[in-house]
Formats: structure tokens, sequence, C-alpha cells
């Protein structure tokens, strides 16, 4: 198989099953919720009320799949929309109390999970492998700035 097609082979293979072990994972612990679910509670804990839109630009979704997270998680009582008093034609969303009180158990579960993941593979090979991701996402599109989601605090050279 030539190398351009492997890397498009193995981005998939490795992304689709991520989010089957991080689902399994989640489920064993007893939260039935999915990886993205996941990534949009992560983006209200870390920046508090959203828009369904600003919810979309942070987790890099497009806004129709956020509505459809939006409506699993309120469907398990962990979110709910609240209608903007500025523009009532946009619904923000916010985390409920039962969100809150799972907070640090989900964070801790996933981050076991990635750490496993990524068990045995120095950290600079994955410092690389960030950079890497990083330059395909911005040869995809000049705006995909990943190294900036991940914030100051992570050096990646």
């Amino acid at each position: 198989m030539i190398l351009n097609k492997q890397v498009g082979v193995f981005l998939n293979l490795v992304h689709n099953r991520f989010k089957q072990y991080l689902t399994s994972i989640f489920r064993k612990q007893g939260y039935n919720i999915s990886p993205e679910q996941f990534l949009v509670m992560d983006a209200l804990w870390d920046n508090g009320v959203l828009s369904q839109q600003e919810i979309a630009n942070y987790i890099l979704k497009d806004k129709n799949s956020v509505v459809k997270l939006v409506d699993g998680l309120e469907k398990r009582g962990l979110v709910k929309r609240v209608v903007n008093k500025q523009d009532r034609r946009q619904n923000l969303i916010e985390l409920s109390l039962d969100a809150m009180i799972i907070k640090k158990e989900v964070t801790e579960t996933a981050l076991e999970a990635v750490n496993h993941v990524i068990k045995d593979i120095p950290q600079n090979e994955l410092y690389t492998f960030i950079k890497v991701l990083n330059k395909m996402a911005e040869n995809m599109n000049q705006d995909a700035k990943l190294l900036e989601l991940i914030g100051s605090n992570n050096k990646t050279e």
C-alpha cells in the first residue's frame, strides 16, 4: 500500500477505533455518553454556558452535529437548552447539576483511557505526532490551528 493511502486509512481506522474504545470505557464505568458528547460537556465545563454555534466552533463539528449531540445529552439530563435573552433565536446550552456531579469522574475516566492508548510512546514522539496532525489540519483548512486549541500550557517543541 502506498504511503499516502496508508496515512488516510490509518487516520480513519485509529479515529474510529479510539471512539469505540472510549465509548466502551465510558459504558463500563456506567456513563451512557459518546466521546463526542464528552467533548461537548468538556467544552461547557471549561467555558460555562455556550451557544450551539460556539460549541461547534470549539469542538470543530458542524452545527447540525452539535444539535444531535445536545439532543442526546438533554435526553440523559446532562444539559438543558435556555433561550438567549439577548437573541431569542439562539439557544444557550448549560450543564445540569448531574453533569457537574460527574465531571471529575468522567474526565478522569477519559484521561485514563487516553493514557492507556498512548502508553509506551515517548513524550517527544507524542509532541511530533501533535505537530504532524496540526500541519495536516492546516493543509486542509488554513484556519485550523489545532495547537492553539490545546493551549499554551502544552509545549510541542
